[in-house]
């Protein structure tokens, strides 16, 4: 009886544990979605032009939607639409017309609805009321515009093309593709094909046979092995159609947008009606012949006929879950506040980051999918919508990295992967980079990297002395800058350390590129003598690189710190991942990397960027990249106080600080637990853009949207709520205690923590799974 009672007991305990976590969990489950409703975008006039655009997408399509003159216009994006000469060509303007038309009233609203990742439109005019919702299926390329309205209205849809003949591209519009301030004048965007097929307009680019991969080959002299290289725009053709089930062909017609001619393909409505639905299927693929490409298409539109109801349920339930996964809302009852501006737009670009979840290619640090007219950027570039800075297919790692770190703590790890896709695709092209000029193994990533893993055909240099190493970049920003790969590294085996999956694919990835540097500066110390290891065996890192910044650099801080964590970090992998042999290989490795520099500012020890370099050309901290990527210093680990010194005293980091594009001092400030300097950092830089969408920073150092000022603020963030050291779990490290919050973010081994502070109190503190509670250090209790 006894036992029976002592049962009862514990059962009624267990039960009312379960209660109180039941109400508890749901309570902060309707606290999110009620705070996710509070950073929608509400627009209560339209728009003056392309820039005062909102962002939407899902799957890997992005689009600027915005309503001007009562007119609905949307830039269609995709990720890896890649042309000849490696610009990201966008796939055209939708414009749609109502009549009589419901947004010649004074009522309208327009908004995005972060929770279903979707925008709506709604206007009256007098009686006529009508309502838009664009959305982008998810799962499959399709782009869904569903028209309604309380009275008939006649549709017109047409898709505007302003590439409708072959332009030449001339002076700084180069700076879009691989040419750049490289380029001959024979370049030129090639023309698009769009006509009418049955009820539907159909368009593509299709890539000529030779593309700026060709010419790259050629330049850097790797002719001999161009039948090994990987070339992603090789035969790739994309387009689509724009189709609506009461749309028949309504002729073509030409006008002028800002300042870029096009001609425009019009489909419009039988007969009025209540509703329409208008579909943009989008496809681009790798194809050796038209026809192929063509039925690869179909597929995908007979797929859309079958399922919209079904897609539009799956679609929403994974923004429903995407917004589950994790978040950061600030002060959310003072929505008036910077700190609340901060916490929604760290939601506003996570939402932008979340349209490319699933592309070909990887989200651009320079605009991702959300570009627009460049004239509205900067009012000298009379371009065309296709431009950006900074290039298309080509990659920037210290740019690219900034984007993609804020995914891990945010739990987006499937949307990593075409950033890893990126560099697992390129890799045989680099190790045959080295093969070719040194005839050695190993992987060699320059930066400034095109997407088949050779040096930007411009920054290699058209310009180079005669006897110049063909492996090396002729310019004074890149030469010797090989280390910017190590941060994907630390993404990769990230990935493991958080949630366990198997990283197998990625062991001869980083090992390649180890190797390099292993087996590179043993040959370059060889060039210059008869040694290639300096008086204490260690590996001699000259000539290096610290970041773009610190030149000719004897070994670089940034390199060292890239070595020593990687190193560790592979041979910390469990078993499976090596045998014996390579971990003595990998550990002999790390025994020869040397000890990072050290210099002193008003008596204070701190870290130098190199032990000596040449000169300074640009305006980066790699003095304190040891604290941020590599996580060597910071709270609750050794010798905090020097790295706190660098920030505060070093005369180079406190003359390069700011909060603009892809600076990182908001990062280092909080990784430091300096509170005040991270609030004040991680609020300027995530500050409304001054656009009318809050998350268009930019141009900063490249180009609008920037989004590697969006992810380094995501991280700022981050890292002010939770840092991580193994099992180690540091809580509120540099939060002011002034501050409300409700955030929730995920931690190494499959753990998430989600708390709640409400006026200077910690109200709800939920670690999953609980054991993990132990290896947890609340420092808002300090």
């Amino acid at each position: 009886m006894a036992f029976r009672l002592i049962s009862q007991r514990k059962i009624l305990s267990l039960f009312m544990l379960w209660l109180v976590c039941c109400i508890a969990f749901a309570g902060s489950a309707k606290a999110q979605t009620d705070e996710l409703n509070k950073c929608n975008i509400i627009w209560n006039s339209q728009s003056k032009n392309s820039g005062e655009s909102m962002p939407c997408g899902g799957g890997d399509i992005g689009l600027n939607v915005w309503v001007e003159k009562g007119e609905l216009l949307i830039y269609l994006s995709k990720s890896g639409t890649f042309d000849e000469n490696n610009a990201f060509l966008k796939l055209g303007r939708l414009r749609v017309k109502l009549s009589p038309n419901p947004f010649d009233g004074k009522d309208f609203k327009q908004e995005l609805v972060l929770q279903d990742g979707c925008v709506k439109i709604n206007g009256s005019n007098g009686k006529l009321a009508a309502q838009v919702n664009v959305w982008v299926d998810v799962f499959n390329p399709v782009v869904h515009i569903n028209i309604t309205s309380n009275q008939p209205v006649k549709t017109e849809a047409a898709l505007e093309n302003w590439r409708d003949h072959d332009h030449p591209v001339l002076g700084k519009e180069n700076n879009e593709n691989s040419y750049k301030f490289a380029a001959k004048g024979n370049v030129k965007t090639r023309k698009d094909s769009v006509s009418f097929q049955q009820n539907t307009v159909t368009f593509y680019h299709r890539n000529r046979d030779s593309t700026v991969f060709d010419a790259t080959v050629q330049q850097q002299g790797m002719q001999a092995v161009k039948g090994q290289l990987f070339n992603p725009l090789k035969n790739l053709i994309f387009g689509g159609i724009v189709q609506g089930q009461n749309l028949i062909p309504a002729g073509t017609y030409t006008g002028t947008y800002l300042n870029t001619p096009f001609t425009g393909w019009k489909l419009q409505s039988k007969k009025p009606s209540r509703s329409q639905n208008i579909e943009l299927v989008l496809y681009s693929k790798q194809s050796a012949t038209l026809t192929d490409w063509q039925v690869g298409l179909k597929t995908i539109i007979d797929k859309a006929k079958q399922t919209e109801n079904i897609a539009l349920n799956k679609s929403r339930e994974w923004w429903h879950q995407y917004w589950s996964r994790s978040y950061i809302y600030i002060q959310p009852e003072q929505t008036n506040t910077a700190e609340w501006q901060a916490g929604r737009n760290y939601q506003l670009f996570r939402y932008m980051l979340g349209c490319n979840a699933y592309g070909t290619s990887p989200t651009k640090f320079n605009g991702g999918l959300f570009t627009y007219d460049p004239v509205l950027t900067d009012s000298t570039l009379k371009f065309s919508p296709d431009f950006r800075n900074w290039g298309g297919g080509l990659m920037t790692a210290q740019n690219q990295r900034l984007v993609y770190f804020p995914m891990m703590k945010a739990g987006d790890w499937d949307m990593m992967q075409p950033q890893f896709d990126f560099y697992l695709q390129a890799l045989r092209n680099a190790e045959l980079r080295t093969e070719v000029y040194w005839q050695h193994k190993g992987a060699s990533f320059t930066e400034q990297l095109e997407n088949f893993g050779l040096p930007n055909y411009a920054e290699y240099s058209t310009k180079r002395p005669a006897n110049y190493d063909k492996g090396m970049e002729y310019n004074a920003w890149l030469e010797y800058e090989w280390d910017t790969v190590f941060q994907f590294c630390l993404m990769m085996l990230d990935i493991q350390r958080y949630t366990g999956k198997d990283i197998s694919g990625y062991i001869p990835f980083i090992e390649s590129c180890l190797t390099f540097y292993n087996e590179h500066y043993q040959y370059l110390a060889k060039q210059r003598g008869s040694k290639a290891f300096d008086g204490a065996g260690h590996l001699v890192f000259y000539p290096g690189s610290a970041a773009e910044t610190y030149k000719m650099a004897y070994n670089s801080t940034t390199t060292i710190a890239a070595l020593q964590t990687i190193l560790n970090r592979l041979l910390a992998l469990p078993p499976q991942y090596l045998n014996q042999e390579k971990r003595k290989d990998w550990a002999l490795m790390l025994s020869r990397i040397p000890p990072m520099a050290y210099r002193e500012f008003n008596g204070h020890k701190t870290i130098a960027p190199a032990q000596l370099w040449e000169r300074i050309n640009n305006v980066e901290t790699p003095q304190l990249y040891p604290v941020f990527p590599w996580g060597i210093y910071g709270v609750g680990k050794p010798d905090l106080q020097t790295a706190i010194h660098t920030f505060n005293e070093d005369t180079d980091a406190l003359k390069f600080r700011s909060a603009v594009g892809w600076k990182q001092d908001n990062i280092f400030a909080a990784d430091l637990g300096l509170i005040q300097q991270a609030a004040e950092l991680n609020v300027l830089k995530m500050k409304d853009s001054g656009r009318r969408f809050p998350a268009f920073w930019g141009p900063g150092f490249d180009w609008t949207p920037d989004h590697n000022w969006g992810g380094s603020g995501m991280i700022g963030l981050q890292e002010m709520l939770l840092q991580t050291d193994d099992k180690k779990i540091y809580l509120f490290p540099a939060w002011p205690k002034t501050w409300d919050v409700h955030f929730k973010l995920h931690a190494p081994y499959n753990t998430t923590v989600e708390a709640i502070v409400k006026n200077g109190k910690l109200e709800l503190l939920k670690v999953l799974p609980h054991e993990r509670m132990q290896d947890l250090v609340n420092l808002f209790l300090n």
